[in-house]
């Protein structure tokens, strides 16, 4: 975690008219620390005391502003910093047990991906900012 991190959380809720509260910053720092998407309980668990309101209050705000994003693993929503405060990743979701795990594709895959959506695009008009891989199926400890 860095400075900027905080520095650009802050700038981004202040242009939401927003104030980076101490509570937001502790669930910044507990989002950006954890290393996967974590579930509002376990942003919960790992605040220091937030209360479960005050987290998901908080978390709706952060996810307006661009701070942090949602990803759904079946009807569970988990939250991690926003990609473009971090680094360009993709998920694997176990629709079993609702583990979501990150993944960072090689530069050569990326760059097939980006090169076919930019196709469909050419054909379709869409004007693409960017894009999401998640994959999903079972784990490994799910899978048998």
């Amino acid at each position: 975690m860095t400075v900027d991190l905080h520095a650009t959380a802050a700038d981004r809720l202040r242009e939401a008219e927003q104030r980076y509260t101490a509570s937001r910053r502790r669930i910044v720092r507990v989002l950006a620390e954890a290393g996967r998407p974590l579930t509002i309980a376990e942003v919960q668990a790992a605040g220091e005391g937030l209360p479960q309101s005050s987290v998901y209050r908080n978390l709706a705000v952060l996810e307006q502003a661009g701070v942090v994003r949602r990803v759904m693993a079946g009807d569970v929503a988990r939250y991690e910093p926003a990609e473009d405060l971090t680094e360009h990743h993709h998920h694997l979701i176990c629709t079993a047990c609702g583990s979501v795990v990150d993944v960072t594709l090689p530069a050569t895959i990326e760059r097939r991906i980006d090169k076919a959506a930019s196709d469909v695009a050419d054909r379709t008009g869409f004007d693409p900012q960017a894009h999401r891989l998640d994959l999903i199926g079972r784990c490994v400890d799910c899978r048998d």
